[in-house]
């Protein structure tokens, strides 16, 4: 593919991935693909795509400021110090990842995602009631969120919902703020170790960026509309089917 579709393609892939972010998580299912199907190895698609959904996700975090409060008796400083830090460690570990062993790793990690997306709820709900956490198991868990979300990010927004409900019993419409904040904090952490690495592609990067931006404010406003239904089965299909084709891609 070339000319209008390096534009187009990436710019459609980042407004998709921009607004499934702000919604529900999973962005990462529609900017991958995309990237892939231009012709980059999985390893550089990822740090590409990690570098252009940033700003979406600063835009949807900005959108959702008023809404940020302490989770668990945690700061919001203190989660945002530990996502940093898992961040970097994360990014780190894609850097030194063979693109071929990528290749073959990342179906796993949509799996783990969809999953995440899958049983989110019913496995916090499941667990709250027979587990208690305290603010030292959530430190411990949000640097696991944060490293994941530095080395991949596929589904961590779920992941933090999930976590987060699990320990305050919150609705998750309730926790869109705390978790796109979190998402933009393991997202900027990753960018620097990318862009120093020189793993971004800004052919791609550029226009998938602006979509981001775009589908990430418009996401953030239609968040505060939509069902958290219809926005939870939508973004399932997405991931499903994503998942589906990177396994076939991997081992078919």
């Amino acid at each position: 593919m070339s000319g209008l579709g390096d534009i187009a393609l990436p710019l459609a892939a980042g407004m998709l991935g921009g607004a499934m972010n702000a919604l529900a998580g999973g962005g990462t299912f529609a900017t991958l693909p995309a990237l892939i199907a231009l012709g980059l190895p999985a390893n550089i698609a990822n740090a590409t795509s990690n570098v252009a959904l940033l700003p979406g996700a600063a835009a949807s975090a900005w959108e959702f400021r008023d809404e940020l409060a302490p989770v668990g008796g945690l700061d919001v400083r203190v989660l945002a110090g530990i996502t940093f830090v898992g961040g970097l460690v994360g990014s780190v570990l894609l850097v030194i990842t063979p693109s071929r062993a990528f290749d073959f790793i990342i179906p796993w990690l949509l799996l783990i995602g969809f999953l995440a997306m899958l049983l989110g709820r019913k496995a916090s709900d499941w667990l709250r009631a027979r587990v208690t956490i305290g603010p030292r198991t959530l430190m411990i868990v949000q640097s696991l969120l944060g490293i994941y979300g530095g080395y991949f990010g596929g589904g961590v927004g779920l992941m933090t919902t999930a976590t987060y409900g699990l320990l305050a019993g919150a609705h998750p419409r309730s926790l869109f703020s705390i978790r796109t904040l979190m998402l933009a904090i393991a997202n900027l952490a990753a960018a620097i170790v990318f862009v120093a690495a020189g793993l971004v592609r800004w052919l791609f990067c550029l226009p998938m960026l602006v979509g981001a931006i775009l589908g990430g404010w418009l996401g953030a406003k239609l968040g505060k509309k939509l069902p958290h239904g219809l926005v939870r089965w939508w973004t399932l299909a997405v991931t499903g089917v994503t998942t589906l084709v990177f396994f076939l891609r991997a081992y078919g």
